[in-house]
């Protein structure tokens, strides 16, 4: 097995969040950390147990790739409980070099 180097970024907002739309699941990122992300499903029950761990996480901003359309229902919950919801082009979130996970992309984002 490869030797990995585990690199962390500078957190410029303590209160942002990133979170990797998939078709069937969102990773959410809270920081760096193995306990900071976690994988939610896409039904709405699942959208609102997003919206709680963010608030409960004392979470303000989130940012998110607006994969196809699997974004617009979460983002909407968002808005509506209150976050400042910014949607990244994923063109732009790409830049993690190597072997990408979910967990990679909702951290960097």
């Amino acid at each position: 097995m490869e030797n990995e180097k585990h690199i962390t970024m500078e957190i410029i907002n303590p209160y942002a969040a990133g979170i990797d739309i998939g078709s069937r699941s969102h990773f959410v990122a809270i920081g760096q950390g193995e306990k900071d992300v976690r994988e939610f499903g896409v039904y709405n029950e699942d959208l609102r147990a997003i919206s709680d761990w963010l608030k409960e996480s004392q979470i303000k901003t989130v940012a998110m790739e607006s994969t196809g359309t699997y974004w617009q229902s979460l983002y909407a919950v968002l808005l509506s409980a209150g976050f400042q919801v910014i949607l990244c082009n994923g063109k732009f979130t790409k830049n993690i070099k190597g072997r990408k996970t979910d967990v990679q992309d909702c951290q960097w984002i």
